[in-house]
């Protein structure tokens, strides 16, 4: 008995270390693919929220790290790409976390021109149900086409809400929490730029090896 044990034992052990070994390799097989399709969903967006005719920069290039836990959603340092015409700062591009979406943290990126209007809003990650909360994806809904051209008067506008509590934004039928998180992250992310506009243009290019 006992040694039929032992050797019951031995055999999920080889078993579980082959497949612990499978997927090791598969995942160092398919990181760097994985890595430059992220790359191709990220520069198409880019093109979708900075227009090209603004700028003459390649944004991928122009990367900078911003920390800021309560205006981007997040204690680790996010993303931001400078859109210059002629040396100069035109537009921005910066990643923020929503951290209180209905199923957890939703990731996004909101263009912003150097007037500090919205060029465009993009969810680059998200866990929403199915059918109610996942409007935030362009494919599902045009929901997030309606931030473009907002701007913000101050800490206090009242517009910046979902229409429930009294703003201008939709909210989804059955799923008010996903839109209401969204909204306060778009509306953080425009003030930490409208209030650091100078500081984040002036800030020296410093993605380097981990946003390759």
């Amino acid at each position: 008995m006992q040694k039929s044990m032992i050797r019951n034992g031995l055999v999920l052990a080889i078993f579980a270390l082959i497949c612990t070994a499978l997927v090791a390799v598969v995942n160092h097989v398919t990181a760097s693919k994985i890595k430059q399709q992220e790359q191709a969903q990220l520069l198409q967006i880019l093109h979708q929220i900075i227009p090209d005719n603004i700028h003459d920069n390649l944004l991928t290039n122009n990367c900078i790290m911003l920390h800021n836990k309560a205006a981007l959603g997040t204690d680790d340092a996010m993303p931001a790409y400078i859109a210059t015409h002629k040396g100069e700062p035109v537009a921005i591009a910066m990643e923020t976390i929503a951290p209180d979406g209905y199923s957890g943290a939703i990731k996004l990126i909101v263009g912003i021109n150097a007037q500090g209007e919205v060029l465009g809003v993009r969810t680059l990650a998200q866990n929403e149900t199915p059918g109610l909360g996942d409007k935030i994806e362009l494919k599902k809904s045009n929901w997030v086409l309606g931030f473009n051209h907002k701007t913000i008067n101050g800490d206090h506008d009242k517009r910046w809400n979902v229409k429930k509590d009294g703003g201008e934004f939709d909210q989804f039928t059955g799923a008010t929490i996903t839109p209401r998180a969204y909204v306060k992250a778009v509306r953080k992310t425009l003030l930490y730029f409208k209030h650091n506009k100078q500081q984040i243009f002036a800030q020296q290019l410093n993605c380097g090896a981990k946003h390759e």
